[in-house]
C-alpha cells in the first residue's frame, strides 16, 4: 500500500479537522498515513480498519518508505517535518495553516490541489543546501546538529554582550561584541537572517550567509560566501554564556571558549514543487510586496527591436 506521513500543527481545531479530512481523501485514493502518535490522538477519523493512520514515533526514521511527508501548519511544523524527512530523503509538500508559510508550497485553499497531486504523482522535487555545526571545547566535541534555515550562535543573558572571533576557511575575519551570530542558508535569507538585516538570496543560489546581530564593529556587515567555504565562530573563554540554536529547534549550550564550526550539511532537504513559478512571486505573495505601477519588459517583436536599436545606437553615424 502507498503510504504518507502527516505531520500536523495540532493545536488548532481547524487544523485537525483538515487533518481528518486528508485522510479520508487519501484512504480513498488507497494511500494510508502514517501520523504522529501524539498527533493522531487529538485528530479521530471513522475510517475503516486497515485504512486508519499508522501511529508512529516522534523520531528520525518515522518517514522511512513514505512517498511524501504532507506538513499541515506554519514554517515552524515544517522545521520540525524536516527533520523527519531528511534522514530518509523523502520530500516535504507543505500546506500553510498558519500566517507567512514562506516554505509551503500551497495554501489552504489549494489544498485539493496538493492531494490531487499527491495521488498522481505530479509533482517536481528540489533540493535545498542545509548547515552542518560541530561544537568543540577544549579539544573536545561537546555535540553535533543541523539545520534548514540558520544555525544561530547568541548570548543566553542580558546582561553583557557575546565577544565573539569570526574565522572563515581557517582565517580569522574580524572580532566584536554582539548580542548573536547567523548563518544562514538561502532558505534561511528570509527567515532570522532577513530580520537580522540580511540579503533575499535565491534558492537556486548555493552560498552561506553570515549575518552578525547588533554588532560594536565598524565591519559587521553580512557576507554571503561560497557555499564550500567554513565558518567558525570563537566564544570569548571570559565572557557570558552563550547557546547555539538550529532552527529554533535545537539546541546545545556554549561554554565559555567554545568554538562552534559550521559548513555545508551533508544531506539536503527535499521539497516538493507543485508549480514552476519564479521566486518573485512567491516573495511579492508571502511579504505582500508593493508592485503596483509595473509595466513589464517588451513581448512583442517590435518592442525587442526598438531595444536592439537603442543597443547600436552609439555606432552609428550621428550625421544620418
Amino acid at each position: 500500500m502507498r503510504e504518507a506521513l502527516l505531520v500536523l500543527h495540532a493545536g488548532r481545531e481547524t487544523n485537525r479537522r483538515t487533518a481528518a479530512a486528508v485522510a479520508k481523501r487519501l484512504a480513498a485514493e488507497g494511500i494510508r498515513l502514517r501520523m504522529l502518535a501524539s498527533e493522531l490522538a487529538e485528530v479521530g477519523t471513522d475510517l475503516p480498519a486497515g485504512l486508519e493512520p499508522v501511529p508512529v514515533e516522534d523520531r528520525p526514521g518515522s518517514a522511512k518508505g513514505v512517498e511524501v511527508v504532507l506538513v499541515l501548519g506554519g514554517d515552524g511544523t515544517f522545521l520540525r517535518a524536516a527533520a523527519l524527512a531528511r534522514p530518509c530523503r523523502v520530500p516535504l509538500l507543505g500546506v500553510n495553516l498558519g500566517r507567512v508559510g514562506f516554505l509551503a508550497e500551497a495554501e489552504q485553499e489549494s489544498l485539493d490541489e496538493a492531494l490531487d497531486a499527491i495521488v498522481a504523482r505530479n509533482y517536481a522535487v528540489e533540493e535545498r543546501m542545509t548547515i552542518d555545526a560541530v561544537v568543540r571545547s577544549n579539544g573536545h566535541v561537546l555535540g553535533r546538529t543541523w539545520a534548514l534555515n540558520e544555525v544561530v550562535v547568541e548570548k543566553s543573558t542580558r546582561e553583557r554582550i557575546l565577544e565573539v572571533v569570526l574565522e572563515i576557511d581557517g582565517r580569522p575575519v574580524s572580532s566584536f561584541g554582539c548580542d548573536g551570530v547567523i548563518c544562514s542558508t538561502p532558505t534561511g535569507s528570509t527567515a532570522y537572517a532577513f530580520s537580522a538585516g540580511g540579503p533575499v538570496v535565491w534558492p537556486e543560489v548555493e552560498a552561506l550567509l553570515v549575518v552578525p546581530s547588533n554588532a560594536h564593529a565598524l565591519f559587521a556587515r553580512p557576507m554571503m560566501i561560497s557555499p564550500d567555504s567554513e565558518v567558525a565562530i570563537e566564544v570569548d573563554p571570559t565572557g557570558p554564556p552563550a547557546v547555539l540554536d538550529a532552527d529554533g529547534r535545537r539546541t546545545i549550550v556554549l561554554p565559555p571558549g567554545a568554538r562552534v564550526e559550521l559548513f555545508r550539511g551533508h544531506l539536503p532537504v527535499r521539497m516538493v514543487r507543485l508549480h514552476a513559478h519564479p521566486f518573485a512571486d512567491r516573495l511579492v505573495r508571502k511579504f505582500d510586496l508593493p508592485v503596483r505601477g509595473w509595466r513589464g519588459a517588451p513581448s512583442h517583436p517590435e518592442d525587442a527591436a526598438d531595444w536592439e536599436d537603442i543597443d547600436h545606437g552609439a555606432d552609428r553615424d550621428p550625421r544620418t
